[in-house]
């Protein structure tokens, strides 16, 4: 290994299980040198298996629910005091779609949990950088990553309501990039990752469908979950300290393919 993130700490959340981008990024960080804490929601934290996790990387969990200030002071504080130090990186992994779950369209969306959504798939973020700045939590130089999706700018079936979460935590990306940038010389950015099957991304209806459509059309097929944990990993590292406030499409070509002979062979046998 070469230890790209040695001596370094910070904050990793939302891994549920093994097959949660969020875990296969806290394995890949322990493996590079660094030390964090793990963090989740509590209801999120009975239903997976972070204490397996918590074993593997030798990472103290502070639960907490990333809609609460509350919550997120103790979570930052605590990981400093748990690390002995500011930090160096912030993995935000985390999204939640009430009207998905209930297979609700976009037309009959219960608003309430649109509401829900927003807080916990996006304004979270800005909470949580805004407690990082009020605490001076960062050392200079630190890095926050957060998990997005193309649907930030493109229409998608079924993907609803995160579709506007997922656009407004790419704005706070850049706002707060901006910020913490002349600030802290922090550097904030998002990731777009391809269709990745978590259990969040096959909970929504039709995955497998676009799934297999998305691999088709992506010259190199859909980045796993493995690979968009080594490029967390290497924006957590010194190696980019000049990038910032962007979206980094990780999907394999997907977003700038027109059509892929994949998809032309599979339009001509249907119509033939």
């Amino acid at each position: 290994m070469a230890n790209l993130l040695a001596g370094k700490v910070g904050i990793i959340s939302g891994a549920l299980n093994e097959e949660s981008i969020a875990w296969k990024v806290a394995l890949k960080a322990h493996a590079e040198g660094a030390r964090f804490v793990l963090t989740n929601a509590p209801l999120a934290m009975r239903m997976g298996e972070i204490n397996k996790l918590s074993e593997q990387c030798n990472a103290p969990i502070i639960p907490a629910d990333a809609t609460s200030m509350e919550d997120l002071e103790k979570l930052f504080s605590g990981a400093q005091e748990q690390l002995g130090g500011k930090l160096d990186f912030v993995l935000h992994s985390i999204g939640m779609s009430a009207n998905i779950r209930k297979g609700k369209h976009y037309g009959e969306l219960n608003y309430e949990w649109y509401q829900k959504t927003l807080d916990v798939s996006a304004l979270s973020f800005h909470k949580m950088l805004a407690v990082a700045e009020k605490q001076d939590a960062f050392n200079e130089w630190g890095s926050v990553v957060a998990l997005s999706y193309i649907a930030a700018q493109r229409a998608f079936l079924d993907y609803t309501d995160m579709s506007q979460a997922k656009a407004v935590l790419e704005s706070i990306a850049r706002s707060y990039g901006q910020r913490l940038g002349k600030l802290k010389k922090v550097r904030v950015n998002t990731i777009s990752q391809s269709p990745t099957k978590t259990t969040a991304g096959t909970g929504i209806s039709g995955f497998d469908a676009f799934y297999e459509y998305a691999n088709r059309l992506s010259p190199l097929g859909n980045a796993p979950a493995e690979a968009c944990a080594d490029y967390c990993v290497s924006l957590f590292s010194d190696l980019t300290r000049y990038v910032t406030m962007q979206n980094l499409m990780h999907d394999g070509g997907f977003s700038t393919t027109g059509i892929s002979e994949e998809i032309v062979e599979l339009i001509t046998k249907a119509n033939s």
